[in-house]
């Protein structure tokens, strides 16, 4: 059995969106309008508060960070915590806001809304560099998961409440994606397919909301390879992350309700493979 563990201090609303970079994880705290910063040798945690919903972080190139939120895009400069807004694509639509999202390997950030009435009223877009938005697949309820394969070649998707896990053939140098289709359909799972992150070996790594639980995939075999198993229900995303990129971390949200210590708490583990370094905006 693999053997997990609590790291950091904070206690997330609903911890999402894990990324590794330049040796310290980024997430966000969608409920409380927090980005954060967790460095795992000093164990220090820098919290930047956005002043709504965050759905996901990325670093940038040329330094800060971009997010998404309630109100679209925004490039977060990290010393004056100031926010600026890039771009909205669902403006005025109220009912939605950004959620999970990553950079392709081109350096474009791929990032979806989520109807929060639960209505097939989403979809995903992408910020390209030039800071021009499009929007890429939909409709959907929930936006969520999303990764790409070693190659480039394939993207994997995951729209929530659907419980089916997608691939598309990816276009790298035009962005663009086509020849949809299922990969692993997950509906017989009372919990549903969250965030996403991929090894380097090209099997997926998904946390399941309502599942306590992380599971490895492979795409190719069509195959169920791993179940980690958390102390807590409400398990959201994960990312490799550590110097060799062989820790598995791992966010969770707090269910209402439910009375459970580690609910909230940011994981780590050790799957005994590793991940792919993550892209940053280029824009």
């Amino acid at each position: 059995m693999i053997q997990v563990e609590v790291v950091g201090n904070r206690v997330s609303q609903w911890g999402e969106g894990p990324i590794w970079h330049q040796g310290r994880l980024l997430y966000v705290d969608i409920e409380s309008h927090l980005v954060v910063a967790f460095d795992p040798v000093t164990a220090a945690e820098k919290v930047w508060n956005v002043g709504q919903r965050v759905g996901t972080v990325v670093p940038r190139v040329g330094g800060g960070l971009v997010w998404a939120g309630d109100d679209g895009f925004h490039f977060l400069d990290e010393t004056s915590g100031i926010s600026t807004a890039i771009a909205d694509p669902e403006i005025g639509v109220l009912d939605n806001r950004f959620n999970d999202g990553k950079c392709d390997p081109a350096g474009r950030l791929w990032a979806g809304t989520i109807c929060l009435k639960k209505r097939p009223e989403a979809a995903l877009y992408c910020l390209d560099t030039d800071l021009s938005v499009t929007q890429k697949f939909g409709p959907v309820t929930n936006s969520n998961g999303i990764v790409w394969s070693r190659d480039g070649q394939t993207m994997f998707y995951i729209d929530t409440p659907s419980k089916k896990v997608r691939a598309f053939d990816f276009d790298v140098a035009a962005g663009s994606i086509s020849e949809e289709r299922v990969v692993w359909d997950t509906s017989e799972d009372e919990s549903s397919p969250d965030g996403m992150t991929i090894d380097s070996e090209d099997r997926l790594w998904i946390a399941f909301c309502h599942g306590a639980k992380v599971v490895c995939y492979d795409p190719v075999a069509g195959q169920k390879l791993e179940q980690i198993d958390f102390p807590c229900i409400e398990t959201t995303a994960c990312a490799f992350g550590g110097a060799d990129l062989s820790e598995l971390y791992v966010t969770t949200g707090v269910k209402p309700g439910l009375d459970e210590a580690a609910a909230g708490r940011l994981f780590v583990c050790r799957p005994g493979v590793v991940g792919v370094p993550a892209t940053a905006f280029a824009g």
